[in-house]
């Protein structure tokens, strides 16, 4: 996982409801933030309600109305859906809401909605290509990352993000009847950090995380070539209710995925990897290999 979990604090009894009071506020709205919110205020003040009014229908705070109209809040899903019951079903917010991002590296305020939702989920998949995922990272390799990130952390940051991913990590031992799933490049194992020390650790942790029943790590050779998760990185989950959500997230840039239809496509990406994978077997003697190679 990226620099996107940087801010994974949320805690287990938050995980199952977001309410107002526990969103997050933007300290550097996006321009889609702003635009969603104008739309928002606009289609209230053409319905003729106050703001006040709208909060008692979409059963929010006023002052929840307000930020979400100003820009300066992630509006929650439950918050969309009776926005827009509320301001006449245009169909604009419940479009809109899937392209919001924040506009600050980091994108804090999505991924702790997602880390809620990972500490209730009842299943977990993780494709990556760019980094080892955030719940594999040994304490050597995280520590690595984050003094790597531009714009530069204080030591004090440094520390406090380190101790939330290593943090985050508990649910793979506290959770051990929920399948965990990871696909990840082997490009990925394969590029240097630290000492050789470091890089034996890495794989080592890798190893041992992955070790329980619970858990699969497939490994994408390099000799694949083209395959179906080419547009990047994806996590996906299921709910206790059933229902399946995705993350995904780039340069400057991260979302919550809800829509069905778009998870759907994801889930069939996924799977269809899976089969182009090494078998998780295969998956732990290439990493035993590479570790042997340092």
């Amino acid at each position: 996982m990226s620099i996107s979990e940087e801010e994974e604090t949320a805690g287990a009894a938050e995980a199952r409801t977001v309410s107002a009071g526990e969103w997050e506020r933007e300290p550097h709205p996006s321009d889609s933030l702003r635009t969603f919110g104008a739309v928002v205020q606009g289609l209230r003040e053409h319905t003729g309600i106050s703001r006040a009014e709208l909060a008692d229908l979409v059963r929010f705070s006023k002052h929840t109305v307000e930020s979400v109209e100003l820009g300066r809040r992630m509006p929650d899903e439950d918050f969309v859906e009776r926005a827009e019951a509320a301001l006449g079903n245009t169909g604009a917010l419940r479009r809109a809401a899937p392209h919001l991002s924040r506009g600050e590296v980091g994108f804090a305020a999505w991924f702790r909605r997602w880390a809620r939702l990972e500490r209730v989920a009842v299943s977990l998949s993780t494709y990556e290509c760019r980094l080892v995922p955030g719940l594999l990272q040994s304490e050597g390799y995280a520590r690595a990352v984050f003094e790597g990130t531009i714009p530069l952390r204080t030591d004090a940051e440094l520390e406090s993000q380190l101790a939330a991913r290593m943090e985050r990590q508990r649910i793979m031992r506290e959770r051990p009847t929920v399948p965990f799933s990871f696909i990840v490049e082997e490009h990925v194992f394969r590029r240097r950090f630290g000492s050789v020390e470091e890089m034996r650790e890495l794989l080592d942790y890798v190893l041992e995380q992955s070790a329980p029943r619970n858990v699969t790590l497939q490994v994408i050779p390099l000799e694949t070539g083209l395959h179906a998760c080419l547009d990047g990185p994806v996590q996906l989950l299921e709910t206790p209710e059933g229902r399946r959500l995705g993350y995904s997230e780039g340069q400057e840039n991260g979302r919550l995925i809800f829509d069905p239809k778009q998870v759907a496509v994801l889930c069939r990406r996924y799977e269809t990897l899976r089969s182009q994978a090494l078998s998780p077997i295969e998956s732990r003697d290439r990493l035993k290999r590479l570790r042997g190679e340092l």
